[in-house]
């Protein structure tokens, strides 16, 4: 690592967690504050900086690889953990724990980064829980960027400090919301804990004067309003951070090429995240969904690292050779951002991630919300509630059930029930677009407060 350099730019030093969803949104954070002259040093694990070398390459004149640089922050090499399962990506959920103990342990090693990099601002996630002591010993501001959703913290950090009788937004504490939450704070592998809520509370509250989010006000407004009483901080969004992508490179070549023989919003896209699997029973019915909607679509399918599994032995008996001319299956990845933004997409099956509901607002594309944990209920609640999208119910006994999901699909895609929510859809669509980044240059202002400048 390069000792820091001598630059009239402000200087920001990231540390996200180690995970695919919360790396992202803060590179295009990064990408966003150095068009706006600062300098990034974006710091995670060598396997997960190796993974978005490629993203840094794409943009003309190389601007993004001369203006951000990797750092590398190296966790110690436990039993279970050794440097390749340094991210969240494919890791065994039992391992999560294994993994944060590391994090949690390279606090030296941030602390020589910091000393030699000298940055005028730390951004970070919620872990680790030393970060704010690091900065503060070294007279560095630090700030907390929240790359989930206003809603889904509002309803946390009430559900953790059993204050949810008095939370003013009730629409969004359903039955299925609260037993997932309950389900993550039982779970002994990971997730929330009591523990978590106070820590996350905590680092907020120790944030410098504000705290980012990935989100913007006409969708959560009145939510980002609620945090900022509750922490004390001024709230204040990003946008929606979409990842940048080339309309003219060969990626996902062949999905296109099939997407431009159909006709316009005939074809449903289905994926459920790069580090959700589906469970046998979950796969078989959306499989048999799909399958009864009668509408186009494209499957992105994953299985865990360590799963030799064929497809054909994944899904049901002869379903690949019934949708062949309607379906197409891809194994493991496909350019999410590129899809969405074809013309032919009319619909996202989704597990509504925040990444993943971000895009489909951009994009225009109305969902249809099949949440599986974490903040996806809640997500998925919220895609409702402003119209773009409708939930895929599970039955009593918290399953999927196939007549449910072709309803919906066919609901959304083509029926007279969802001529709102396309309409909605694009609305929102088309105001984003026009807002263009009015929140990412109001952030930039507050930013260089905090950097003196």
């Amino acid at each position: 690592m390069e000792n820091a350099k001598q630059k009239s730019t402000s200087s920001v030093l990231m540390l996200p967690w180690l995970a695919h969803g919360h790396i992202s949104p803060f590179l295009e954070l990064a990408k966003k504050l150095t068009l706006r002259n600062f300098h990034i040093y974006l710091c995670s694990s060598p396997v997960n900086l190796n993974s978005f070398k490629p993203k840094l390459s794409q943009h003309p004149n190389n601007h993004y690889s001369n203006s951000i640089e990797l750092v590398e922050l190296h966790l110690p090499t436990l039993p279970e953990l050794p440097p390749h399962c340094h991210t969240t990506k494919g890791l065994p959920p039992h391992l999560m724990p294994t993994l944060v103990k590391a994090f949690d342990m390279t606090r030296s090693n941030f602390s020589n980064i910091v000393e030699t990099l000298k940055p005028d601002l730390i951004i970070y996630d919620f872990i680790p829980s030393w970060l704010p002591d690091v900065a503060s010993s070294l007279n560095t501001p630090n700030i907390v960027f929240i790359t989930s959703g206003a809603s889904t913290l509002s309803v946390a950090y009430n559900f953790i400090k059993n204050t949810l009788d008095e939370f003013p937004f009730s629409e969004l504490c359903l039955d299925s919301t609260i037993k997932r939450f309950i389900q993550m704070r039982d779970s002994k592998s990971n997730s929330i804990k009591d523990d978590d809520g106070s820590k996350a509370h905590e680092f907020c509250e120790r944030s410098c004067e504000i705290i980012l989010i990935r989100s913007f006000s006409e969708l959560e407004g009145k939510y980002m309003d609620h945090l900022s009483v509750i922490f004390g901080k001024k709230i204040v969004p990003v946008g929606p951070l979409i990842p940048h992508y080339v309309h003219n490179n060969d990626e996902g070549i062949d999905i296109i090429n099939w997407l431009d023989k159909k006709e316009k919003a005939s074809t449903v896209f289905v994926s459920f995240g790069s580090e959700y699997y589906l469970s046998n029973e979950d796969m078989e019915e959306i499989a048999h969904g799909l399958e009864l909607s009668n509408l186009n679509f494209i499957w992105v399918i994953r299985f865990p690292v360590g799963v030799n599994l064929k497809l054909e032995e994944a899904l049901p008996d002869g379903f690949l050779e019934r949708v062949r001319e309607r379906g197409m299956i891809v194994e493991d990845w496909a350019p999410q951002v590129k899809i969405l933004d074809h013309s032919s997409i009319g619909g996202f099956v989704s597990h509504c991630g925040w990444g993943s509901y971000m895009e489909s607002l951009i994009f225009g594309v109305p969902i249809i919300a099949i949440p599986m944990q974490f903040d996806q209920p809640i997500n998925a609640k919220l895609a409702e509630m402003r119209g773009v999208g409708i939930e895929v119910k599970r039955n009593n006994n918290e399953r999927l059930e196939r007549d449910n999901v072709a309803k919906v699909i066919k609901q959304v895609m083509v029926e007279n029930i969802g001529v709102d929510i396309r309409r909605r859809s694009k609305e929102m669509s088309e105001n984003l677009k026009r807002k263009g980044d009015v929140e990412i240059d109001g952030a930039v202002k507050e930013l260089l407060q905090l950097c003196g400048m």
